[in-house]
């Protein structure tokens, strides 16, 4: 897949996948006792941006938003998962009307220009067969507009063709991080939209993944050997592709996300590349 070259020096943000854990007020991450209502603002005066994962699980609402947007200082950019009812528990006479209840829940961070991309994560059983690909097909033009990008999680999806519609498209394909297991979508530095890159760090805790078991599939802690080559290597080819790249640390547990994308965004600076 050609990378395009951008004209401008690409502005990274970096930040974790999610922010709302209570286990981060254990390992020192957020004062002790802090309430929920608190951890948002917390987070803002290490990180630029967040991924929001709660609208995974449930339909985004335009007053939740707003509170959150107003919560967060100016500037401040959120990613925002699409909820599980169109990629992992699809009902074909249900979700064209959820589209629109999903663009009225994020049309605040749209007005104010800090919707940086939604997520599109699909489940590995997302497999490219025809009645997979037109239900993305069509998904994407319901949802087209939006700053979009999306994480396949099915090997069988790793394809020039797919690579080419995506940039077609102007889509963002999300780039992750994580261990090799055959049947998983491989490793890409494809820039495919110009406007955006979007990287997640999972970890590399291959036991966990095998084992299927949350707290163990992200318990991981990169070194400074491992983020100095993205850096110098991923980062490097990504950015010469885009305008902004979005690089997000989900590897939660023990708090190593935040501590991670700390550590990611020293070496960045180090090397003299545009962090915010």
């Amino acid at each position: 897949m050609h990378t395009p070259i951008s004209q401008t020096p690409c502005r990274l943000f970096v930040g974790t996948s999610s922010y709302a854990y209570t286990e981060w007020i254990d390992a020192g991450f957020y004062p002790p006792d802090t309430p929920a209502r608190r951890m948002l603002a917390l987070y803002a005066r290490r990180f630029p941006i967040t991924e929001l994962s709660y609208t995974w699980y449930q339909m985004p609402r335009s007053e939740t938003i707003e509170r959150e947007r107003r919560t967060a200082p100016p500037g401040f950019l959120f990613t925002a998962k699409l909820t599980r009812v169109f990629t992992h528990e699809i009902d074909p006479r249900r979700w064209p009307r959820q589209a629109l209840e999903f663009r009225d829940g994020v049309a605040p961070l749209v007005q104010t220009d800090q919707l940086a991309a939604v997520l599109i994560q699909l489940p590995p059983s997302f497999d490219r067969t025809p009645s997979n690909r037109k239900h993305l097909s069509v998904l994407l033009d319901a949802l087209h507009g939006l700053p979009l990008a999306v994480e396949f999680r099915h090997s069988s999806w790793a394809n020039d063709r797919v690579l080419a519609e995506l940039e077609r498209r102007r889509i963002t394909l999300v780039t992750v991080d994580g261990p090799h297991l055959p049947a998983l979508f491989p490793f890409f530095d494809a820039v495919t939209n110009p406007d955006l890159f979007y990287v997640r760090f999972y970890g590399r805790n291959r036991r966990g993944w095998q084992a299927n078991k949350p707290q163990h599939q992200f318990d991981y802690d990169y070194s400074n050997a491992e983020l100095c080559e993205w850096a110098e290597t991923h980062i490097t080819a990504l950015s010469a592709g885009a305008r902004r790249g979005l690089l997000f640390f989900a590897n939660h547990s023990h708090a190593r996300a935040p501590e991670n994308a700390r550590k990611l965004i020293c070496i960045l600076e180090e090397k003299g590349m545009t962090t915010v």
